[in-house]
């Protein structure tokens, strides 16, 4: 029995013990209690199967809200398009009035966007007519937090994309000595960075972010939108990460 199941196992007779105990407590001596905890774990190690049947259970239940989610998310963002599509002092990279915008909500930490830069930096040479819009959305801890907050302050020296681009592919664990090396690296000014990092519009734009994911109802990154830049009449959202002809396919249906 794999450590997986023996943690399910471990759960459940938890759970299920534990309600047993809350249910009768009042009447039942330790004795009793311990009788009904050796019950239930014979029976669960006699019958894995129902381990296997509860957690299949679980993640049926699971995948149907998080279907339920990204179905609402899909018809609610065409009410937020002005918020995805046209804050100017959000960073872009590719044509600046291409006709297609995609817009990607990551973390620098998170290991799935790590593997879009790539994507993302393939798709721009391969779309002419396409803007791509950075949403820093830094879900993962202070240093999250503080690798957006650096991003956006060299966004104001128009040094964004190859600092961005360098922490997501530096291939370390982040740190501030580490983000402050590849700013210089990469041309930015660290001493007026550190000072527009924690000023009020880097501070004022990371609420906006985070307003808007919680407004999409975003559960994780990367999140990716696209749509038509201007008179924009839908939007279409995939969470998660995508390859180079998955999100091919989501610009082109924006064509159409």
């Amino acid at each position: 029995m794999n450590r997986y199941i023996k943690t399910i196992l471990a759960a459940s007779l938890c759970a299920f013990t534990a309600q047993t105990m809350a249910a009768t407590s009042n009447n039942m001596s330790a004795a009793q209690k311990a009788q009904i905890e050796e019950v239930v774990h014979d029976y669960l190690l006699a019958k894995p199967e129902v381990i296997m049947q509860a957690v299949q259970i679980l993640q049926q239940r699971q995948y149907e809200e998080a279907k339920k989610t990204v179905t609402q998310t899909q018809k609610t963002a065409i009410n937020f398009a002005n918020a995805l599509f046209h804050q100017s002092q959000d960073p872009t990279i590719g044509n600046p009035d291409g006709k297609i915008t995609v817009v990607e909500f990551f973390d620098y930490q998170c290991p799935h966007c790590v593997d879009m830069a790539p994507v993302i930096e393939g798709i721009v040479k391969a779309n002419p007519n396409l803007r791509i819009i950075f949403k820093e959305f830094p879900i993962r801890g202070p240093i999250s937090e503080f690798a957006s907050r650096a991003a956006l302050a060299a966004n104001k020296q128009g040094k964004y994309y190859p600092f961005s681009h360098a922490m997501l592919t530096v291939n370390k664990p982040l740190t501030q000595d580490l983000i402050f090396d590849l700013a210089k690296n990469n041309g930015v000014d660290v001493d007026q960075m550190k000072k527009d990092m924690n000023g009020p519009e880097v501070s004022d734009q990371l609420k906006k972010n985070m307003k808007l994911g919680q407004d999409l109802k975003l559960f994780g990154t990367p999140a990716i939108f696209a749509g038509v830049t201007t008179a924009t009449k839908s939007i279409d959202y995939a969470p998660g990460q995508l390859d180079p002809a998955q999100l091919q396919q989501l610009i082109d249906k924006q064509k159409k």
